[in-house]
């Protein structure tokens, strides 16, 4: 059976969508971008928006009772592919090995105009 998952520690859902669905053991979460909790864009490069991003999901994935740790898949969406080294520095420091299988994309744009988003599924503890 599904559950929602729903979490003012990260920015609500603006559009038809949950922040997270569980299913079983399983976590999917939207995609994040670089909102504050409070809706805010973060303003900053793909560095600081990276960082928001990955706070984001940290709140959504302890919501659903997880973690970074337990994180199966990424995908990464970027407005720019020259970015992706910066991108991969931030991502690097917050996932450890053995790491998620990822997916990145450059797509022709986002919500917002923001630099990043990224998407992940993750097992429950």
């Amino acid at each position: 059976m599904k559950e929602i998952v729903q979490t003012p520690a990260a920015p609500a859902a603006i559009g038809p969508y949950s922040q997270a669905v569980t299913f079983g053991n399983l976590v999917v979460t939207s995609g994040q971008i670089p909102l504050t909790p409070a809706g805010d864009l973060v303003s900053g490069g793909i560095t600081e928006q990276t960082e928001q991003v990955i706070a984001n999901l940290r709140a959504v994935l302890a919501a659903a009772g997880t973690d970074l740790d337990r994180v199966v898949k990424t995908t990464v969406f970027l407005a720019d592919m020259t970015e992706f080294a910066a991108m991969n520095a931030v991502y690097e420091a917050h996932f450890r090995a053995p790491y998620p299988a990822r997916s990145t994309v450059q797509v022709a744009r986002l919500p917002r105009d923001v630099r990043v988003e990224i998407e992940v599924l993750a097992e429950r503890h």
